[in-house]
């Protein structure tokens, strides 16, 4: 999908050279999964001692190979 949006260059530049990313493309997708993932552990993080996250430390692990797995095929399909 293309999107039209208006960033600060040197913002992006800087994003570009602390992430390592070659492209700005490459640089906004990194930034975009990194947001992704810190709200998801916030989330958890604001779970945690409430009773509604009744998992144990292997079905965590099971979930977070599940994620990578389909995140990854996602990432793959967008390149």
């Amino acid at each position: 999908m293309k999107t039209l949006i208006d960033v600060n260059e040197d913002t992006l530049k800087r994003a570009m050279i602390l992430s390592g990313a070659i492209t700005k493309k490459e640089a906004i997708m990194l930034a975009l999964e990194e947001l992704i993932r810190a709200k998801l552990r916030q989330r958890l993080k604001q779970m945690a001692g409430s009773g509604s996250l009744d998992m144990k430390l292997s079905d965590l692990k099971m979930l977070r190979q599940k994620r990578t797995k389909i995140h990854n095929g996602l990432l793959a399909k967008n390149k």
